[in-house]
């Protein structure tokens, strides 16, 4: 039982943090450059990858789709914690893809983001592992 609640709650933080990000790519300021005139430059300028979108274009894509992963996180693992529980824990490829994740948000959120997901991340990945030792040794 609390290893599916820490389960669950890694899944809710991780789904939270996803939620806020992709409220804040298309609604407020938070994701804004503080330049405006760096806005209306990415506006004009094409990644070498392709002249057939802009810099700012891409930004918004990559906000966007980034927020969709960690929603996908949250709903996938959320649902199995809580309806198939044993399906999860008994799964060391789905408990290792969860882990990368988690872990791979962490070292992002080190190297290029701030502290609120930073922690928000540690929080979940603390859950996480928590929840994985309390599940083997059922």
């Amino acid at each position: 039982m609390i290893a599916r609640l820490l389960m669950t709650l890694s899944a809710a933080i991780i789904f939270t943090l996803g939620t806020l990000h992709l409220v804040f790519t298309f609604r407020g300021n938070k994701l804004l450059p503080r330049d405006h005139e760096l806005i209306d430059r990415m506006a004009q300028v094409s990644p070498v990858i392709s002249d057939q979108t802009t810099m700012w274009r891409a930004w918004i894509g990559f906000n966007a789709s980034h927020s969709m992963g960690a929603l996908l996180f949250g709903m996938v693992f959320g649902y199995l914690a809580i309806r198939h529980e044993a399906i999860l824990f008994q799964s060391p490829f789905l408990l290792v893809v969860g882990l990368a994740m988690l872990g791979g948000f962490l070292v992002l959120g080190k190297r290029y983001w701030f502290s609120v997901p930073f922690t928000g991340i540690c929080i979940a990945l603390a859950c996480y592992l928590l929840s994985m030792l309390l599940g083997a040794l059922r």
